[in-house]
């Protein structure tokens, strides 16, 4: 029996804990990935192609998720026959291994539950991703349509970003590292009184007060994330 939660978790929510059948075997979420990031993500079905170019981007940039601490898990309202037979298929014709687990949810009550099941149709679901942090909270989710692939090296670019952002209490800019105004800087939380928003000015680097920055992340950490952008913009 699925142990299934009341609604959807939205960002800055615990991600619900839920028992599911999976390719490796029954699952309980979130403790199944303690300590460690999870990207919890669906896709609309097996044996099709945009899903399959997905699967085989995800799994080769496996590596780089591990790197972040990060491990991924898939679902979407197939079974589990389907799912073995999917990837079995992935790796004869394709030459890729999906080292990952798929939740098989042939009857859709997962997805239900969750929220993912697409307005078009009662058995796709949509392409959710849930970014979720080793405290099991709900950090990101961004939504796909049907037709539409997601870029990989994104999601592990927003990864990265969340975990700087945990690590230096700091807000990241559009664009980071290649930001228009302060480049590979990092954004200063708002000041909370007055004597403070005065004294921003001498501290950091600003445009006014409210708007302040400064050079905190590591040299690794910014070549990291230019790596996924370069790599999502196919020029490196």
């Amino acid at each position: 029996m699925l142990q299934m939660p009341l609604q959807a978790p939205s960002i800055g929510e615990k991600f619900p804990e839920i028992q599911v059948p999976t390719t490796h075997g029954v699952i309980k979420l979130p403790d199944y990935f303690k300590g460690k990031w999870f990207v919890f993500f669906s896709h609309p079905a097996d044996f099709t192609p945009v899903c399959t170019t997905e699967f085989v981007s995800f799994a080769r940039r496996y590596d780089d998720f591990k790197k972040l601490n990060t491990e991924l898990i898939g679902l979407s309202v197939d079974s589990n026959f389907s799912h073995i037979k999917w990837i079995e298929w992935i790796e004869q014709r394709l030459g890729q291994k999906i080292p990952f687990p798929i939740i098989a949810d042939p009857t859709g009550e997962v997805a239900q539950k969750l929220g993912l099941l697409h307005a078009q149709s009662a058995t796709a679901t949509v392409r959710a991703v849930f970014v979720v942090d080793p405290e099991a909270t709900v950090r990101a989710i961004v939504y796909y349509p049907l037709e539409v692939g997601r870029n990989i090296d994104e999601i592990l670019r927003l990864v990265e970003i969340l975990q700087l952002s945990t690590k230096y209490g700091r807000a990241v800019p559009a664009n980071w590292p290649f930001n228009e105004l302060i480049g590979d800087n990092l954004i200063v939380p708002p000041a909370s009184s007055i004597r403070e928003a005065e004294e921003r000015l001498k501290q950091y680097k600003c445009y006014d007060w409210w708007f302040c920055y400064e050079d905190k992340a590591t040299l690794e950490e910014k070549e990291l994330a230019k790596k996924f952008l370069k790599r999502a913009a196919q020029t490196e």
